[in-house]
């Protein structure tokens, strides 16, 4: 009876991603056509049927530049980026049994402000670094400060929240100091629109970078998704059952923390993603990570797939950060998951 009944919850979920993934498909076709120029769904699909090899699109030079070149990359890095803060939003809130707990917790995202603005305004390894590089190094040391310091005070989930704490503060502290001190008013629009988010200027490397971490991240958890069932009732239950807790735990924020830093370096600090999709997934398919991990990493992708099309499309031709747009639609929504969550309970 309990093997049938597995069976019937594993057929469901597997019904239910593959509905994700043609949503998913259907979101990205869409949200492509809007804006000034006319593309329709159709054409969407035939410009990326011709660089498969299936046929000619049949399109101007300059619309299928728009579709492949302009949106396609864009929209699929929102994708990639939803997908990925909402995955590793999943893991935070289990290994550090938060469930306020998002992927920039370990002050990942200030570490990455920090980097960019020492690129950007003081113009160090200039030459060598781009803004993206400079945010990623800038996300390792804020990580790595983290790790060391949760080790000094003992190591244990709440030493680790308050280490990021300590790190936010600090990094998000040092790149205020140098904006107002060093930048220019141009400079200082530039840096504060990438540090609200921003998916503009995307290109095909930088999804095939982010989709890559994205698809080796998901594995590894999804390997890992009963030690994070395990994890949800604290590492000494873990450990009891069998769960190597600290070398476990290790390798999941290395991972997750990898990740979102690649996440950031490529389209800035986006918000509330990470913390309210992992939340809305639950109620969904239930707290096994097994289901909720590509249950949360589609619902991921989804929402900012639009959330990023309002942004750019809301106030034409002026664009608005995304990361203003998912607080925008995020705080409401938070709100009634946690008025939601106190019926329950």
């Amino acid at each position: 009876m309990s093997a049938l009944l597995a069976r019937s919850r594993g057929g469901a979920a597997a019904a239910l991603w593959l509905a994700g993934l043609l949503l998913l498909a259907l979101s990205i076709a869409v949200t492509i056509t809007f804006g000034p120029a006319d593309i329709a769904v159709t054409n969407v699909w035939a410009v990326v049927g011709e660089h498969l090899g299936l046929g000619d699109a049949g399109l101007s030079l300059i619309r299928e530049g728009i579709i492949w070149d302009l949106r396609l990359p864009r929209t699929m890095l929102a994708a990639v980026c939803g997908a990925g803060l909402g995955l590793c939003g999943v893991v935070m809130q289990s290994l550090l049994r938060n469930p306020l707990a998002d992927p920039y917790v370990l002050g990942i995202s200030s570490g990455a402000s920090t980097g960019a603005v020492l690129v950007v305004v003081l113009g160090i390894g200039s030459g060598v670094l781009s803004l993206s590089l400079g945010a990623f190094l800038g996300s390792l040391v804020s990580f790595t400060l983290v790790m060391v310091l949760s080790h000094i005070v003992g190591g244990t989930a709440d030493r680790v929240i308050l280490s990021g704490v300590a790190a936010m503060q600090l990094f998000s502290a040092l790149t205020s100091f140098i904006v107002m001190s060093v930048a220019d008013s141009r400079q200082t629009r530039s840096v504060l629109f990438w540090l609200l988010g921003s998916l503009s200027g995307t290109g095909w490397f930088e999804v095939w970078l982010c989709l890559g971490a994205l698809l080796a991240v998901l594995v590894v958890c999804t390997a890992k998704s009963s030690s994070l069932d395990a994890f949800t009732f604290g590492q000494d239950a873990a450990a009891s059952l069998g769960v190597p807790v600290a070398r476990t735990r290790l390798l999941l924020l290395v991972v997750t923390a990898l990740l979102t830093a690649t996440l950031v370096s490529a389209s800035g600090a986006i918000g509330f993603v990470g913390l309210v999709l992992p939340h809305a997934a639950r109620a969904i398919v239930g707290p096994g990570h097994r289901r909720l991990l590509p249950t949360t990493a589609l619902a991921g992708a989804i929402f900012l797939v639009w959330i990023d099309t309002i942004a750019r499309t809301l106030l034409d031709p002026q664009e608005i950060p995304v990361g203003v747009m998912t607080s925008l639609v995020g705080v409401p929504a938070f709100v009634v998951i946690l008025y939601r969550s106190r019926k329950v309970h």
